[in-house]
């Protein structure tokens, strides 16, 4: 009896020990189950017509590794033997022992078999009297079993042992020899369930202890594997959690998503995902570089920096057939001819380019028409026919009807610019005579401005004695070289 109860116990320390991981490394069991006698009487292993006595145990054991258990198992009990026909025995017991038990599979496993060794003492007496010839010692214990997880925390224990007695006297017969396979030996058949305690650490409370979490700083909610990491279905290193697109494989800076053409921009995003684009264009290319993608460019070939439209061609703002890359007035509807600017005057010199834009003129007058020679042949006239005052630069009265009509023949011909030179004869100091020069001059210009004639149109300059056009060493000669010179130009 007490040795079936020192194998039941084994038996409920090798359960516990199945039981047990790394983080819950302690357990604790209770059991139950049947003793069978082998001996000097008869054999009873495994012979179901005979008389079988029960048993009850606690276990308590201490997880050592993946695969080695150790256990404490007490349990108390019958042993004894009764085939009904000769004399037997019967005998309560109390016994305890500690046994080593290797498991065949890691502790993942739901079906988990084992074979474990130990020792043990049984004592055969109902009131823990603790006298010598009461107990026995076991040596060994040996036996298998076979574990089923229930629950993380809940075992199933199913075990076999075979409890080998030092004594040869339990059943009453001994032949007093020291044989081993002569000593009392028992077997117990024994079931059980045991639960494991103990205190597992998780950070990141996803169900995986920290010891095995090789991602203890996932956030809460989400589901991890079996080494506490997200999932990651597609494996690309993106964890399902942060991938976009958690199906198909793609690279980490896209969130998980697939990359065709490899423009950095994810497929599901791009508008051409098998052709390599800009991310303002939505991935496509623009082969032209004019800011409109290829697919939408209905002018592809537009030269580079060219203003375009939405559909990328070339703009024309003023609709008059010029694009406004090319349109020197792209602002005014004008002539192709002319760059896109306009003729007013039709004379086919662009108004930007035409000091005169409301009269025909020539390209050589820059857009005005020629001075009549008659009022060229005038204004010469007119310039011999200017006089001042002695030694001053005011005009005398009889030259103010003179410049009067010479502001008409300016204003005739818009575009055109007057030169007035004064010229001085030699008498007088050289400085004198050039700065007097200038002062007559610039007295006939003021004179035109006042009459209404761009100051713009109009330029003086004095020469003094430095531009003689007769003989200073006559009378008839300095007065010749006393003028004012009057000439037209644009």
């Amino acid at each position: 009896m007490k040795k079936l109860l020192f194998l039941c116990i084994c038996i409920g320390f090798t359960f516990a020990s199945r039981a047990q991981t790394e983080d819950k490394k302690w357990n604790i069991g209770l059991h139950g189950g049947v003793t069978q006698y082998n001996g000097d009487l008869g054999r009873d292993w495994y012979e179901t017509g005979n008389t079988m006595y029960g048993f009850g145990g606690l276990s308590i054991s201490r997880y050592l590794g993946k695969l080695f258990d150790a256990n404490l198992l007490l349990s108390k009990g019958t042993i004894g033997y009764n085939n009904g026909t000769t004399a037997g025995f019967k005998s309560d017991f109390n016994a305890a022992s500690i046994n080593l038990r290797f498991n065949i599979v890691a502790p993942e496993y739901v079906i988990r078999p084992y074979v474990f060794a130990g020792v043990g003492a049984i004592l055969f007496d109902n009131q823990l009297n603790f006298h010598q010839e009461k107990y026995d010692y076991v040596l060994p214990s040996a036996g298998a079993g076979i574990n089923f997880r229930l629950s993380p925390e809940i075992m199933l224990n199913l075990q076999e042992t075979f409890l080998f007695s030092n004594k040869d006297r339990r059943d009453g017969v001994d032949n007093g020899t020291t044989d081993f396979k002569s000593k009392d030996s028992y077997l117990t058949h024994m079931v059980g369930l045991t639960y494991n305690i103990g205190h597992s650490k998780d950070s990141d409370n996803d169900g995986v202890s920290d010891k095995i979490d090789n991602c203890p700083e996932t956030p809460a909610g989400v589901i991890v594997d079996k080494k506490g990491c997200p999932l990651d279905k597609d494996n690309d290193g993106v964890y399902d959690y942060l991938d976009n697109c958690p199906d198909q494989a793609g690279p980490q800076a896209l969130n998980g998503c697939p990359d065709a053409d490899g423009d950095g921009i994810a497929d599901a995003s791009d508008k051409c995902p098998n052709q390599a684009g800009t991310i303002a264009l939505n991935g496509c290319p623009d082969a032209d570089n004019d800011g409109v993608a290829d697919i939408d460019d209905k002018c592809a070939n537009t030269k580079s920096g060219t203003k375009v439209d939405t559909k990328g061609c070339p703009i024309d703002s003023d609709n008059d057939g010029v694009m406004d890359d090319m349109d020197r007035c792209p602002d005014v509807a004008g002539v192709i001819a002319l760059k896109g600017c306009p003729d007013t005057d039709g004379d086919g010199i662009a108004n930007l380019d035409d000091k005169c834009p409301n009269v025909k003129g020539t390209a050589e007058n820059k857009g005005c028409p020629e001075i009549a020679k008659a009022d060229i042949v005038r204004i010469t006239y007119i310039g011999s026919k200017i006089f001042f005052e002695n030694n001053s630069d005011k005009l005398k009265v009889a030259s103010l009807s003179q410049l009067d009509e010479l502001s008409k023949i300016l204003y005739k011909y818009e575009g055109a610019n007057l030169t007035i030179a004064g010229h001085t004869d030699s008498v007088g100091a050289d400085d004198f005579n050039m700065t007097l020069s200038q002062k007559r001059s610039e007295s006939v210009r003021q004179y035109l401005i006042g009459k209404g004639i761009s100051d713009a149109r109009l330029i003086s300059i004095g020469y003094g004695e430095t531009q003689p056009v007769a003989t200073n060493n006559t009378s008839l000669g300095k007065a010749k070289n006393r003028r004012v010179e009057l000439k037209t130009n644009y």
